[in-house]
């Protein structure tokens, strides 16, 4: 929790307050360095506890970057300061602000209000998450269509227990049914491809074989072949005996 106050005496008040109810908190001294520290934090803050009047950027400017900014807005701010007049009240809330506690603030009322934030938190996060995990099912089906679907992008989705876990389990070994088909018909077009190469080059062999002109030279060739196997032993070329000039 993130502790905002210009006066170290509150700042050590709500610190030990915080503290008494097993929270972890951290506090700075004006608007400016509550965003800087809500901005760089490695992990964000649950709760931003919030003073109205401030030096170098007061509590209502500091609200309304906070909301302002799609990374801070969904953390709940409790404003708690001593300006109680019902216009201050109305205008943090419709700044965004969570609740309003006038100064000097009741422990058991800080808590309570402090547990209702903290759980709307935790739900508002849930909720973002499932959006989130959402997106990433859109996303695969965008994948699939574009082939470019990798089955451990939804690894996250998949591990949940809620229906949206089961669309992500059915959705993978839909996707990988699918992969596997068109790999099957591609293996079987590659197939007919190759039978149909074959089947050309042998009706090419056959339209040659059967030509006049193939059939002219096959009965040449057997002709000669006749001639060869007439010819006495020692024959030459020209149809002459005895061993040829050398």
């Amino acid at each position: 929790m993130l502790v905002v106050d210009d006066s170290p005496i509150n700042r050590k008040l709500l610190l030990r307050a915080l503290e008494a109810e097993g929270h972890h908190a951290e506090a700075v001294a004006d608007g400016a360095l509550a965003l800087d520290r809500l901005r760089d934090a490695e992990r964000p803050f649950d709760v931003v506890l919030l003073d109205i009047v401030m030096p170098v950027l007061d509590g209502y400017e500091t609200l309304s970057r906070i909301k302002a900014d799609e990374s801070l807005r969904h953390v709940p701010v409790i404003i708690i300061s001593s300006v109680d007049e019902l216009e201050s009240v109305v205008r943090c809330i419709e700044l965004g602000a969570t609740d309003y506690l006038p100064k000097p603030f009741d422990r058991s009322i800080l808590a309570a209000r402090l547990d209702a934030s903290l759980a709307g938190k935790r739900f508002r996060d849930l909720e973002l998450e499932y959006l989130e995990q959402v997106g990433r099912v859109i996303d695969a089906a965008v994948a699939l269509e574009a082939d470019a679907f990798e089955p451990a992008s939804l690894d996250g989705v998949a591990t949940r227990v809620d229906a949206l876990g089961q669309l992500a389990r059915t959705f993978r070994r839909m996707a990988g049914q699918v992969r596997a088909r068109e790999e099957r018909l591609r293996l079987q077009v590659e197939e007919l491809r190759i039978e149909i190469d074959v089947t050309q080059r042998e009706r090419k062999v056959a339209e040659i074989v059967g030509s006049d002109y193939f059939q002219d030279l096959r009965g040449r060739a057997d002709e000669l072949r006749r001639i060869v196997d007439a010819a006495p032993a020692g024959t030459n070329e020209d149809g002459t005996h005895g061993e040829p000039e050398r």
